[in-house]
């Protein structure tokens, strides 16, 4: 299914694509083809123009040389004779710029000067003066190339000055092979005094202008070297412009797509950690300019969303933990209740029944210890229901208590008294009389202590003692309650405040109790702002250290 969809860097490139590289290569071929048709349309227009403005030198400079003449005509008048004319002639000849010779001349003559000029590649003007009578002017080539290509000199055609016989007699860039193929290119028939554009390339255009008086032919020829400049070096500019254009685009649009492809597989890999059950994975964003604000979005929501769901999981597991905690809870206390419930009562009953029997009779001593036995278990199930009733409170920190001032000698006297110490084991108080007063609450410190002893009394060694030491500090006491037994592991150490955990041992096996004594006793303790703290070593056994802040008003007694 998902095979079928194209990745969003292969959308981006189609996209790409067909959205701006297609578009701009077809813009750049329709503006390469305008810019070619106008370059082609400038290129023929400034032909013709090049041609009209050397046919105009041409016009403006045989005018000047035809004004010359008639002025030389008017003044010949005056001489009578073609002595003194061709004196005149001479004369006004070193006068007027460029010109080598002026004379009169017939029809004969005048074919003569013009055929011997064009060999001698010399320009011949003339004027008729009268039947068969001309005055002819012979101009060096030179000088009339400079007059007609004087504001043409940075051109790059070639222009070409014929005469009507064919004869070049002016020529600018002139190269033989490019003159031979221009005048092949001529047509044989000349359109007269305007310009016609003519040959077979379309970006080279050639341009004739054949006038009638004087009877020249003017060419105007564009070369390849001008048309690579005004088109071939236009239209590459314009493609490496549109080339430039294309690649800054797919820079830009690739580094965009770069850094939100790097981004959006964050946000996938952050959604795959999510559904294998990685509830810290956070996404971590490559933030820079091309990062888009929708993505920054996203990534903070899903962030906000896996930490919500994380924390959610760290609750629910804590749940489950409590749940699993209550329910082994549930199971040790119907064990516990069970066990240490049946016990005392079936002794109860069978004692009660014993004394309720009127078919035998029953002395005074048996009926004491019966008595005795019956009571013993009554209040084994008082201190088991009291345990039990406890331990709510304790959880739910709604152990009450009340502070006064109690002296620790007397709990510990009475407390003495209280517990059960069938092997007689002996209990020692390392305590004086002048013992300061501590605060506490003097019922639950009395529970406190019975708890404590009979569990000594209960787990310690067989005729090993019980010692009770004290210690005095600056504003707190201490109390020590040690047992002889095997050294205890520090990791089985810290969980004998846990409910029902008893140590797995000989002992623990032979001995009956609930694992409540531990965990009430650390409750009440911290209830009365106190310190409890366990230790096992081969020095001491197993020892309870008490810690207790001494009275504000201390008073010995």
């Amino acid at each position: 299914m998902f095979g079928k969809h194209l990745k969003i860097v292969e959308q981006i490139a189609i996209v790409f694509i067909f959205a701006v590289v297609v578009p701009m290569t077809i813009s750049g071929f329709i503006i390469n083809n305008i810019n070619q048709q106008s370059m082609r349309y400038q290129l023929r227009e400034s032909a013709v123009l090049i041609a009209n403005m050397v046919s105009d030198e041409i016009d403006f400079f045989n005018k000047t040389v035809t004004s010359n003449l008639e002025q030389a005509v008017f003044s010949l008048q005056y001489f009578p004779t073609r002595k003194l004319k061709n004196s005149y002639l001479d004369s006004i000849a070193k006068t007027l710029p460029d010109c080598e010779d002026l004379e009169l001349a017939d029809e004969k003559q005048l074919a003569r000067i013009d055929k011997q000029n064009t060999l001698n590649k010399k320009a011949t003007f003339s004027l008729k003066i009268a039947d068969n009578q001309y005055i002819v002017a012979t101009y060096k080539l030179d000088a009339v190339k400079d007059e007609l290509f004087r504001s043409l000199a940075d051109e790059k055609r070639q222009i070409y000055v014929l005469t009507k016989d064919g004869y070049l007699i002016a020529e600018h860039n002139y190269t033989e092979d490019a003159y031979k193929k221009t005048i092949s290119l001529l047509p044989e028939k000349l359109k007269k005094d305007k310009p016609v554009i003519f040959g077979d390339v379309k970006n080279q255009p050639l341009v004739y202008v054949s006038k009638v008086d004087p009877e020249i032919t003017i060419i105007v020829n564009t070369t390849e070297k001008v048309t690579k400049k005004a088109i071939t070096n236009n239209s590459l500019k314009i493609i490496l412009s549109f080339l430039f254009a294309t690649f800054t685009i797919i820079f830009v649009v690739g580094l965009y797509t770069y850094y939100l492809y790097i981004n959006i597989r964050q946000l996938f890999k952050g959604i795959i950690a999510i559904s294998k059950g990685n509830y810290e994975r956070q996404i971590r964003l490559l933030t820079t300019a091309f990062t888009p604000h929708e993505i920054i979005f996203l990534a903070f929501e899903f962030n906000r969303m896996a930490t919500e769901i994380h924390k959610s999981y760290i609750q629910l597991k804590k749940n489950n933990i409590e749940l699993k905690q209550l329910n082994e809870f549930r199971s040790n206390l119907i064990d516990t209740v069970s066990h240490e419930l049946r016990t005392p009562l079936t002794s109860i009953q069978g004692y009660t029944t014993r004394l309720m029997r009127q078919d035998i009779k029953i002395d005074e001593e048996t009926k004491q210890k019966s008595l005795r036995i019956i009571k013993e278990q009554s209040e084994r199930l008082k201190r088991l229901i009291e345990d039990l009733l406890t331990i709510p409170d304790i959880e739910g920190m709604r152990l009450r208590t009340k502070t006064e001032q109690v002296w620790i000698p007397e709990i510990l006297e009475e407390s003495r008294v209280l517990i059960k110490n069938k092997d007689n084991k002996e209990i020692i108080f390392n305590i004086g009389e002048d013992f300061p007063l501590i605060e506490a609450d003097k019922d639950r410190l009395l529970q406190v202590f019975v708890n404590l002893l009979e569990n000594a009394v209960k787990y310690a060694s067989e005729d090993s003692k019980i010692i009770v030491d004290t210690a005095v500090l600056d504003d707190t006491v201490k109390i020590f309650v040690k047992n002889d037994c095997e050294v205890i592991p520090p990791k089985k150490l810290k969980k004998l405040f846990e409910k029902f955990m008893r140590l797995d041992d000989n002992t623990t096996r032979t001995t009956r109790g609930t694992g409540l004594g531990l965990f009430i006793v650390k409750g009440l303790v911290e209830a009365m702002n106190g310190e409890i703290i366990l230790h096992s070593d081969e020095n001491c056994g197993f020892c309870v250290e008490l810690t207790f802040k001494l009275a504000k008003i201390s008073e010995n007694v």
